[in-house]
């Protein structure tokens, strides 16, 4: 259910609702617009009559949200949200463009390839410290020291750090370094690690499961909203279907579908969607044609080298190729690039 007020309504009318929500035995959660001030309500919602708030002080209208998850849902807020950082946006006519190795190897690989990728005027650098792995024996990350050699990064080049959290004992050490916490495709229905990343506030991307619907994932999303963060990326890596000529299937029908049911930014992943480096120029513009907010991509100083993902990864070369081309066709689509 959704109580919609004037956004300059009195606090204490505002306080009224929130308290005859909570008196009820539900969760009320502010979501503040434009022009109007929305009180979702979560719980046993269908116990609840309408009437309860239509005849309160400064309420406009009160909205039943007919879908699965509430928070999430155009129904519960129709504009898009707009996640702001110092000098960007998410979700706005900006483009998230987010760039860097699978995972950090050594202290002078990831200053080699952040350094490359601030000259090129990128902002967001994705690594993995932690890296969950389908084989025990695979490379799993630095750990506690690649989150120190992300903090230098951060440092010395101005770069927002987008990192994975694995699980929910080292989630307050990658928050501490991490800029935007990475949630995998494999931890996508990790509800108590959802929770727990929620109560951070920091802002989350959210990574689509290998078998998961976008109803799915939109509830996934939901676990994190409901702890009043709504500061989180949706990200399409990709599914796995019977087709084996590539390492996923990239679904970018999820790009419009998402756009049309919720208020979230989704970006998409080419790099994990095809796993294969000269695909990934030709899905990552197909994805903002349609309609993705962002990409983020794996590049890697030399890939045959890399210890995970080399085969998927773009030289800065090769990526500074394609980055000229999607600032071409961010224009054609009406976004831009920096």
């Amino acid at each position: 259910m959704l109580v919609i007020m004037d956004l300059n309504s009195p606090r204490s009318d505002v306080e009224k609702v929130v308290e005859k929500i909570r008196s009820l035995g539900c969760t009320p959660h502010e979501i503040p617009g434009s022009s109007k001030l929305a009180i979702g309500i979560t719980g046993q919602t269908n116990k609840l009559d309408e009437e309860y708030f239509q005849l309160m002080p400064s309420v406009q209208e009160v909205v039943r949200v007919t879908k699965k998850y509430k928070l999430v849902s155009r129904q519960m807020k129709n504009e898009d949200t707009v996640i702001e950082f110092d000098n960007t946006e998410i979700g706005s006519q900006e483009l998230f463009i987010c760039a860097g190795p699978c995972s950090v190897e050594s202290r002078d690989q990831i200053h080699d390839i952040a350094g490359q990728l601030s000259e090129m005027g990128v902002k967001f650098l994705r690594a993995g410290a932690y890296k969950p792995r389908s084989s025990p024996y695979a490379f799993q990350g630095l750990k506690e020291k690649g989150l120190e050699y992300l903090a230098e990064v951060k440092v010395k080049y101005g770069l927002k750090i987008v990192t994975e959290v694995l699980n929910t004992e080292s989630l307050p050490a990658v928050a501490q370094t991490a800029d935007i916490l990475q949630i995998g495709a494999r931890n996508m229905q990790n509800f108590t690690l959802l929770v727990e990343a929620g109560t951070t506030k920091k802002p989350i991307l959210l990574k689509r499961g290998m078998s998961a619907t976008v109803e799915d994932l939109l509830l996934s999303a939901e676990y994190i909203l409901a702890q009043d963060n709504y500061n989180v990326i949706l990200c399409e890596r990709g599914i796995r279907t019977f087709e084996n000529s590539t390492r996923n299937t990239l679904d970018l029908n999820a790009v419009p579908v998402v756009k049309k049911h919720s208020h979230l930014p989704i970006i998409v992943d080419p790099s994990h969607g095809v796993g294969i480096w000269d695909k990934v120029p030709a899905m990552a513009m197909a994805s903002i044609a349609a309609g993705a907010d962002g990409l983020i991509i794996e590049v890697h100083h030399k890939p045959e080298e890399a210890l995970s993902d080399g085969y998927q990864s773009l030289t800065p070369g090769q990526f500074k190729s394609l980055l000229e081309k999607l600032k071409e066709l961010a224009q054609v689509v009406g976004r831009k690039i920096s």
